[in-house]
């Protein structure tokens, strides 16, 4: 339901957090994806455990649940919502190199969790290089994004 206008800003231009106190609940689901591109070496430390911090993928998956949980205080315009269901899937891939990283997120509530999933996203992505970069710097972060939306007003999206 596009209005042609930004909800985030009044009508003189200034930012606001958009009134959803009259919105019905409902349940909403999001899911975003992103990925991190690594050397072939350091893939093979992660999947052989042998990274100097520990365990990256476990130590990303929970930063990407915490951070989905701590997403209004990290985007100033988000609401704090009850988020009932983060699920942070991450899957080395030997044919980026790197590590495919997706969220989902649920709730029942008067708006969506499309900036919990991708905040989710985007927080496993840093863990992981965070915890590489002893091993190397250049890993990149990339692709991050929505890819389905269920819930709500503005119906379901898919962006596959």
């Amino acid at each position: 339901m596009a209005t042609g206008k930004l909800s985030h800003i009044d009508e003189h231009g200034s930012a606001k957090m958009v009134d959803v106190g009259s919105k019905p609940d409902t349940v909403r689901t999001a899911i975003a994806r992103g990925e991190i591109h690594l050397k072939s070496e350091t893939l093979r430390l992660i999947r052989e455990g042998l990274m100097k911090k520990g365990d990256v993928l476990s130590v990303a998956q929970i930063a990407g649940v915490m951070a989905a949980k701590k997403t209004s205080e990290l985007i100033p315009l988000c609401h704090p919502i009850p988020v009932h269901e983060v699920e942070v899937v991450l899957e080395p891939d030997e044919d980026l190199p790197g590590v495919q990283i997706t969220a989902r997120v649920r709730t029942s509530g008067k708006t969506g969790v499309e900036m919990e999933a991708l905040t989710a996203v985007s927080v496993a992505a840093l863990t992981i290089y965070d915890m590489v970069k002893a091993v190397e710097k250049t890993g990149r972060i990339q692709n991050i994004r929505l890819v389905e939306k269920h819930g709500g007003m503005s119906g379901d999206v898919l962006n596959e």
